[in-house]
């Protein structure tokens, strides 16, 4: 059987729809020889808006310095406690409440907490600094994480998809977004943001035509994108010789524009089994704007694409300040709950245990995703050996991003490049051992096979007297 399946994919390989079923070629056979370092890597990068409380993120039995040692309230983004480095296994431990949906992929997660990203500005959010480590609320200047990770790993159609609720931050009589917006979170260099998709329902006829189409009206897409391509060279080569300096640059980038699509396109097609098999029921919740039915349907799209191979990098912006979860009996939008702390929300929770729930609610799609993931099998393994899901915030670890505490989650794994099951504490801001989000980053990075500098982002001008170089040693396998 593995010698057909050998002789199979070299027959296939010659044929010209080779390039179009990269994605999927790739997947059998890396099957077929059994090399598991081989299996596609993918990473998942959930972005809320408001901040992770870290308080409610440390294990039973482990010393908590987020909270006042004798009242046991919770301490501001920079009043942490001192304290040397933590590094335990999360299987002595039993995990706090607000993660009790993972308990059951705790070897497979690891707590990451007291990571900084300081020098770059943002009050609500760090915007494109979330990912880029650069002074880049509003205007991208560098490319981002997700973008460097997509371009590097993906071989579908889109080096990285992204969907949010919406595209602004903050806005009165919030409603969540219908078609592409954009929340500033994801770009691929200086001025190249990426645009998400809002709506579940478009996002799935974009991604999962081909469930839904017939082979013609594929056929036809195919040959009108051909066609306006031709049609578009022929007056391109004219206008060209009319344009200099910027003005011919930017045009070129316009041209490029269209000619991405018809790839995206042809490739699309070339996977249409795939597409078919694994495309999700298109149903009436992509409809809804309740926030946590786009949430679950977000979730369930970007799984599919993933397992399809459409692209090997989703990044899901499940909220924004402007939200009110209604479904959970609260007026009070996400904005409101950051500032109401031990104060009562509209249902009668504190201000501290309606952000909790709002957590534990994405983090709910977090473990079905990874379920879902973990019955796949890869080689000896499951596909989430070979995914990394990260749960974050584009505004660290408080409401108002100070950025001196960034908690992460990561869940999954980089074909055990990365040491998961475990709970990771960094001493304080500014203390000996400290390390930063950019130390992460580049963990990330190297696990996935790139190549690294010594530092990525911009650096912070406080830290001089601190080795903050490199990969985070305790996570590095």
């Amino acid at each position: 059987m593995t010698y057909k399946r050998r002789q199979f994919l070299r027959d296939l390989s010659l044929g010209g729809s080779s390039l179009a079923m990269a994605p999927f070629l790739h997947s059998l056979r890396v099957h077929a020889e059994g090399d598991e370092a081989a299996f596609p890597k993918r990473f998942v990068f959930v972005v809320k808006s408001s901040g992770i409380d870290k308080f409610n993120l440390v294990p039973d039995g482990l010393t908590n310095h987020f909270v006042d040692e004798k009242s046991g309230q919770k301490l501001g983004n920079r009043s942490r406690r001192e304290g040397a480095l933590m590094d335990v296994p999360l299987m002595k431990h039993k995990l706090p409440e607000k993660l009790a949906a993972l308990e059951k992929f705790k070897d497979q997660m690891t707590i990451i907490q007291s990571l900084s990203g300081v020098g770059f500005r943002g009050n609500h959010t760090k915007g494109f600094g979330t990912l880029s480590l650069h002074d880049s609320e509003n205007i991208a200047i560098a490319p981002t994480l997700d973008c460097l990770l997509g371009q590097h790993l993906s071989t579908g159609p889109y080096p990285m998809y992204g969907m949010a609720m919406n595209g602004r931050l903050l806005e009165p009589g919030w409603k969540p977004e219908d078609s592409y917006c954009y929340p500033n979170l994801s770009a691929y260099g200086a001025a190249k943001p990426v645009a998400y998709q809002g709506s579940p329902r478009k996002a799935f006829l974009e991604l999962f035509s081909a469930a839904v189409e017939s082979p013609q009206q594929l056929k036809k897409k195919i040959a009108l994108n051909g066609n306006l391509m031709d049609f578009l060279g022929k007056d391109a080569r004219r206008v060209e010789k009319q344009l200099s300096g910027d003005d011919k640059e930017r045009f070129a980038q316009y041209l490029e524009s269209f000619d991405a699509l018809r790839k995206i396109e042809e490739k699309k097609a070339g996977m249409t089994d795939q597409v078919r098999k694994h495309a999700p029921k298109l149903t009436d919740r992509y409809d809804s704007e309740v926030p946590s039915a786009r949430i679950e349907s977000h979730f369930e799209i970007a799984s599919a694409a993933l397992i399809t191979g459409l692209t090997n990098v989703i990044t899901l912006r499940p909220d924004t300040l402007g939200v009110k979860y209604s479904e959970l009996g609260l007026s009070n939008s996400v904005h409101a709950l950051g500032h109401l702390q031990e104060n009562k929300a509209s249902n009668g929770w504190t201000g501290h245990q309606a952000r909790m729930e709002v957590e534990k609610l994405h983090l709910k799609q977090i473990a079905k995703m990874a379920k879902k993931f973990a019955g796949i099998p890869e080689g000896n393994g499951s596909m989430l050996d070979n995914t990394m899901i990260v749960y974050m915030s584009c505004s660290s670890g408080d409401h108002h991003c100070a950025g001196h505490d960034w908690p992460f989650i990561l869940l999954g794994g980089m074909g055990s490049k990365l040491r998961m099951g475990r709970y990771l504490e960094y001493p304080k801001y500014g203390a000996e051992g400290h390390r930063t989000t950019g130390n992460l980053y580049l963990s990330l990075m190297q696990a996935a096979g790139m190549k690294t500098g010594a530092t990525f982002g911009q650096p912070d001008a406080n830290l001089k007297h601190l080795n903050v170089t490199g990969p985070l040693a305790e996570l590095m396998a």
